[in-house]
């Protein structure tokens, strides 16, 4: 499923880095699934993970030469966010700069995030 808006968008060192983590895969991959999960200090936490193909009822992003499954319960969490990829000198990962995230915990390994309400959505194409 696609919405008419795109849920999140891609930095171009994001979109390079999926890259090359696909071409290093074992076995075909569609694109990235990317979703949210209860648990962590703050709340809740990014997952991601290789995808095959889209699952019912996902929403597909295509930004930059990449494709991103979005789970269809993050979409609301996810709604607006930029999906990034720094390096500094302690560490390289992905981020998300997301509007909706009201906080974080210490370590930056959870976050809490206020869904988008119905008042707040885009409208679709």
């Amino acid at each position: 499923m696609s919405t008419g808006f795109k849920v999140l968008s891609l930095t171009d060192r994001a979109a390079d880095r999926i890259k090359a983590i696909m071409a290093d895969a074992d076995r075909p991959i569609a694109g990235l699934r990317v979703g949210v999960r209860n648990g962590g200090c703050a709340g809740m936490s990014y997952t991601m993970e290789y995808a095959e193909g889209a699952k019912p009822g996902e929403d597909v992003v295509e930004d930059r030469g990449v494709r991103v499954f979005v789970d269809p319960k993050a979409v609301l969490f996810l709604l607006g966010t930029e999906m990034d990829f720094t390096t500094n000198k302690l560490a390289s990962q992905f981020v998300f700069n997301n509007p909706n995230q009201t906080s974080a915990c210490g370590c930056g390994e959870s976050v809490a995030i206020t869904p988008v309400s119905e008042d707040r959505m885009p409208a679709r194409a």
